[in-house]
């Protein structure tokens, strides 16, 4: 037994990264990092430059004989389904007709170098018969524009509880979209092999759908595509669908030429091609009595899905299950609206529109708070779920367990909180220009697909005869640490060091038929299905030495690298040596289904989460009122993770939710002209975050001694998505800061994104 083998690298450890010395050291391959093959060719998408009409003219002459252009392909190109909408209809790969947003590929040239590729595209000769679009959310929603029919939900009367109660709010929040911005843009490599089949590798969320669409598109059996992602330079949703056009766009043109062709978007053509978070209006009308406790509450939730269905239909629901936030509303009734406007589809983004929901609820209990001249913690406080009578969603979901209450009581110690508001309040009273606002905020958000079939996962894992492990799943590593947390639940049921384990890259071979990575479910999914494959393995082992040595299976343990047997041990390779010398099979597959979870949209009712991920935020700012910019002081989080499979990188995933949702809240703007031409289409244009936004005080702690109640793997709880929502805290900091310009007469409308001239609109209430 070797001596890192003494400590179990399971569960619980802080165990790094298993590519981080290749991310820091450029050793980390990417789909560009490719080796080049002989003749290989570079792909590059023709876009229309308006923004909705008919193409009567599309004259690619010029582009056929461009310099080192070898081939020109259109939708007359493609030998089978030009449709590719991931679950409805509405997105050809190619438009030849009909053009519905900026942008729209008409069509692709192959040249020998991407350059080369890049020019020709402009040689186009394109005339359009314009038709009059629907750029703006508003407008759609005055038109009952949709790319999906409204969807409702509702419990209780909520017009009578409204009506009836001691006070009323109506008002309206608009909240902005934001781009991925991965480090890695939509990037796909593809290699023809025997028989029309394709090897395809991709840096995709959602490596089956990109099988099944590629397959469609050429007209082959699924069979003939073998899909490979090792890993993703970000993700975070802008990977699990538009990630599979250009794998297609590649695949038609390998098949055509017989090489190798990389389709790779450049930044500009990756933020106008492909689709955004959804940008909302959401409309509220809620009646509370003198205590500030809702009696009754009417969302109408309008999301702005551009020009097709994509994932909106779910998307808008997320946001339509999430506007409760942590909050009981006994009489509720929500609206989901599915708005199409003239422009790009937009897409998943971490939490999936659960963040639009959120925020709506935060808006209303900080109004509530300001209308009754009280503290929003101590309404956030009485509005809370419990477990016992206050314990339905308005989806008619129970809540079997909650930590929030834990969670605040926790932070409003650690924040300090109430000290704090009273040194803000001190500090605004002898400040005119510069001023602070403190918040807390929670976060309840449930963890699931909503659709049910999707909580599905499998893995496979081989043993070899030197006791090596080889672990392969249908999950994928977008930087979030999955391949990792699988290599210590693994190691955990062997006993083992992760040293002794390889997880190798996602394969639609070795694992078919897979789920993407998403919906915060990486691990619950994977893992378990990993852990399964895994006993199933450790089960034979054990059978087997039991019969060869006569010993009861009780007597046999799998422990720190070796298994005991009664008074002897054996090193886990002799274990699988032997093992394989008796003809015991050293390969298993895992499966595992989520239980418990599903949702009836004819009732608008069910269990559609396994279990709520909980945490909360205290973030104080300070605003500057003749300029409208800010400055993040402190941020304090305790966020509950179950028993952490990973603490190093559960508390990483917190800091970095955190920082990208400070990005849809404060800096991130998307802009297009009147003509429906995005213009904040690079890093010039368009703000992310800087590490001088993180703030000065970061302070960031997981919840103990709190497992999941639900048998997740090893009782652990998902972080992927909800931590973004924790940043809403630093949102209503800003709001509270602004409210006291006016010694907190007025409530602040403050919108999304809270950029400098937001701030300043709102101070000036324009």
């Amino acid at each position: 037994m070797s001596d890192n083998e003494q400590i179990v690298m399971g569960p619980g450890k802080k165990l790094e990264h298993e590519s981080a010395s290749k991310h820091v050291t450029g050793k980390a391959i990417y789909i560009d990092d490719q080796m080049v093959y002989q003749g290989q060719l570079f792909a590059c998408i023709g876009g229309s430059q308006i923004a909705h009409g008919r193409i009567t003219i599309l004259d690619l002459d010029a582009v056929r004989s461009a310099e080192g252009v070898i081939d020109v392909i259109t939708a007359k190109s493609v030998p089978g389904k030009l449709d590719i909408g991931p679950v409805f209809p509405g997105d050809p790969l190619f438009t030849d007709e009909l053009v519905e947003y900026w942008g729209q590929p008409i069509f692709a040239v192959a040249a020998n170098s991407h350059e080369q590729a890049r020019k020709a595209i402009t040689l186009a000769h394109i005339e359009y018969q314009e038709l009059e679009p629907v750029l703006d959310l508003a407008q759609a929603m005055d038109q009952s524009f949709y790319v999906r029919p409204p969807h409702r939900m509702q419990r209780g009367n909520s017009e009578q509880a409204i009506q009836s109660a001691s006070h009323r709010i109506q008002s309206k929040l608009l909240v902005g979209g934001q781009e991925h911005f991965y480090l890695e843009g939509q990037a796909s490599a593809v290699i023809p092999q025997e028989d029309g089949g394709m090897l395809i590798y991709t840096s995709t969320q959602n490596p089956s759908e990109t099988q099944k669409l590629v397959a469609e598109v050429l007209d082959v059996p699924m069979t003939r595509i073998d899909v490979v992602t090792r890993r993703m330079g970000g993700g975070f949703g802008g990977k699990e669908t538009q990630a599979a056009p250009w794998s297609c766009v590649a695949a038609l043109f390998a098949s055509r030429n017989q090489c190798a062709v990389t389709c790779r978007l450049s930044r500009k053509d990756d933020m106008v091609m492909t689709g955004k978070r959804h940008n909302f209006i959401n409309h509220y009308d809620v009646g509370f009595d003198d205590d500030g406790s809702i009696s009754g509450i009417k969302y109408t939730l309008a999301g702005q899905c551009g020009y097709s269905p994509d994932l909106s239909d779910a998307i808008v629901d997320r946001a339509m299950f999430h506007c409760d936030n942590a909050y009981y509303l006994p009489n509720a009734t929500v609206d989901g609206l599915r708005c199409k406007t003239h422009t790009v589809s937009n897409t998943a983004f971490r939490g999936f529109g659960g963040p639009q929901g959120v925020i709506a609820a935060e808006t209303v209990i900080d109004e509530i708070a300001f209308e009754l001249k009280k503290d929003p913690l101590e309404i956030r406080k009485r509005n809370l779920y419990n477990t016992t009578d206050r314990n339905q969603t308005h989806y008619h979901q129970k809540l079997d367990s909650f930590t929030l209450p834990e969670i605040i009581a926790q932070l409003e110690l650690d924040a300090d909180y109430w000290n704090r508001r009273k040194q803000v309040s001190e500090f605004n009273a002898t400040s005119p220009i510069l001023k602070k606002g403190l918040a807390l905020t929670p976060v309840k958000f449930g963890i699931s697909f909503t659709v049910s079939h999707l909580n599905q996962a499998g893995a496979l894992i081989h043993l070899y005869t030197d006791g090596s492990i080889q672990v392969n799943h249908g999950g994928t590593e977008m930087v979030q640490g999955l391949m990792t947390k699988v290599a210590q639940i693994v190691a955990q049921e062997f006993q083992v060091s992760t040293d002794r384990i390889v997880v190798t890259a996602t394969r639609t071979d070795k694992v078919p038929n897979t789920s993407p990575t998403a919906a915060s479910a990486g691990t619950d999914l994977n893992g378990m299905a990993a852990l399964n494959a895994a006993k199933t393995l450790k089960y034979r082992l054990t059978h087997f030495l039991s019969d060869k040595y006569q010993l009861p299976a009780e007597e046999i343990c799998f422990k720190n690298g070796e298994v005991q047997l009664r008074d002897d041990a054996l090193s886990f390779a002799e274990v699988t040596k032997e093992a394989w010398l008796g003809r015991i099979s050293l390969s298993s597959t895992g499966f595992y289904k989520t239980p418990k979870v599903h949702y009836d949209r004819q009732t608008a009712s069910g269990h559609p989460f396994y279990y709520f991920a909980n945490g909360a935020s205290v973030s104080e700012v300070l605003i500057d009122t003749l300029t409208g910019e800010y400055k993040l002081l402190r941020t304090d989080i305790i966020h509950d993770v179950g028993n952490s499979i990973n603490p190093a990188l559960d508390i990483g995933q917190i800091e970095g939710g955190f920082i990208q949702g400070l990005g849809w809240l404060t800096c991130e703007e998307l802009k297009w002209d009147n003509q429906g031409r995005l213009i904040t289409d690079g890093p010039a244009t368009y703000k992310i975050p800087a590490i001088s936004d993180t703030p000065e005080v970061f302070n960031v702690r997981l919840l103990q001694n709190s497992p999941n109640s639900e048998a997740t793997v090893f009782r652990s709880k998902a972080v992927g998505e909800p931590p973004l929502m924790l940043t809403i805290s630093a949102w209503c900091a800003i709001r509270d800061a602004i409210a006291s310009v006016e010694g907190r007469t007025t409530f602040p409308q403050l919108h999304a994104p809270a950029t400098p001239e937001e701030i300043l609109r709102a101070i000036h209430r324009d």
